[in-house]
């Protein structure tokens, strides 16, 4: 699925002969053509407006928040698309807000009065905002974090009851009455070695070599596989270690004398009770994961609007005469529509953009301009003639 870009342009109403907001709207859907975007209105709260210098702190502190807003809407989605293997026409079912497609709440958007009362200080909402975002990433990277070590239990579960005799669980394999355990003799161990098939002559030519006090001819077969040989071999207890070791340097691989209380059944009863955890936290992590995208978006467009009120007041200056719209575009029709707005524009910048011979908006690389940008001004694309922040939902 291509990515779906979108821009947030604010512009004086001057931009309209009229002055009046429904005409400036209609200027700037005009200058956006149809086939290169659609264009729709975006409704900015009229929010408190502290001084000039909170006014530059905040547009600082919000263009911060706004990009650890995107890192978390792209954590939750990343997390739901291992969640589903990749599978991008269910992811596209899960990423929704408010059950709805993003395109559709961002084409209707409406601040959530309730939430963020907007006659608080712009300050406070960030600071909710702020706590929100956080909540929403620790929330979701627990369930997920659940979800991947049950998924891993349960996976090490399944090879011991699936896998080669180098791996599987033995107690199906072995009885434990059958061999010498390690409280049985103060002086001998007996140790399980499995062997790959290609190297048994080898092993059986050499263990009793291996190290010190391997008791003679005590090799005994006790299972084969496709792979691998389970032999039981009897050693002096204190020269274990060097023995097991010396089977590791051979690649055989000593096996862990655990046998399950109730045997196999009792194996059998975990990876029963493993598989249904597994499917329950699954479904737990996909609720979490899809509520977790939305409240992230959501939290993440009421940063970009407060954004964009902010570089807004900073900009066109008091009183408050502006319109707001947002344009749904994608990654190649985005530069033509960027193209119309700059040529339409580009005379709101004053001298931080001028142009060109043939009339094409040049940006001039004044200190004036420079210094505008470090500001944060234009999103994170550099300085713009007009408020302008493009953003992706891929």
């Amino acid at each position: 699925m291509p990515s779906q870009t979108f821009f947030l342009v604010s512009l004086p109403t001057s931009i309209a002969p009229s002055g009046e907001r429904d005409e400036a709207l209609s200027t700037l859907r005009s200058t956006v053509q149809t086939d290169n975007g659609t264009t729709f209105p975006f409704a900015i709260p009229s929010f408190k407006i502290g001084t000039l210098d909170a006014l530059v702190q905040q547009a600082d502190d919000l263009a911060k928040l706004e990009q650890g807003c995107k890192v978390v809407v792209d954590k939750v989605a990343d997390s739901l698309r291992g969640l589903l293997d990749g599978d991008e026409e269910k992811l596209q079912e899960q990423k929704v807000v408010n059950d709805k497609p993003v395109e559709n709440y961002l084409s209707s958007f409406q601040w959530n009065k309730v939430k963020y009362r907007a006659d608080k200080p712009i300050s406070e909402l960030a600071d909710t905002l702020q706590k929100e975002i956080a909540a929403v990433d620790n929330d979701v990277k627990a369930k997920f974090n659940q979800y991947t070590q049950t998924r891993t239990a349960l996976a090490q579960l399944q090879r011991s009851t699936t896998g080669n005799l180098s791996q599987k669980s033995l107690t199906a394999v072995v009885n434990p009455d059958s061999i010498l355990k390690p409280n049985d003799s103060e002086y001998l161990q007996q140790h399980l070695i499995a062997v790959p098939t290609t190297l048994v002559k080898d092993f059986l030519k050499s263990y009793e070599t291996l190290s010190e006090m391997v008791v003679p001819r005590s090799a005994q077969l006790l299972a084969k596989d496709d792979e691998f040989q389970l032999w039981a071999v009897t050693v002096f207890k204190k020269h274990s270690a060097e023995f097991l070791h010396k089977c590791r340097e051979h690649r055989w691989t000593p096996r862990d004398m655990k046998f399950n209380e109730g045997g196999r059944e009792a194996e059998e009863q975990e990876l029963r009770k493993l598989e249904k955890e597994e499917r329950k936290v699954w479904g737990e992590a996909l609720r979490l994961g899809r509520t977790g995208y939305s409240d992230a978006v959501m939290a993440w467009v009421h940063v970009l609007t407060l954004r964009v009120f902010v570089e807004t007041v900073l900009r066109y200056g008091l009183p408050l005469a502006y319109v707001c719209g947002i344009v749904k575009t994608d990654t190649k029709r985005g530069k033509k529509a960027k193209a119309s707005l700059d040529a339409r524009f580009s005379d709101i910048g004053g001298n931080a953009m001028s142009k060109d011979k043939k009339g094409r908006p040049t940006k001039d690389d004044s200190s004036l301009q420079q210094d505008m940008a470090s500001t944060g001004f234009g999103g994170d694309q550099g300085y713009e003639p007009y408020v302008f922040y493009e953003f992706e939902v891929v």
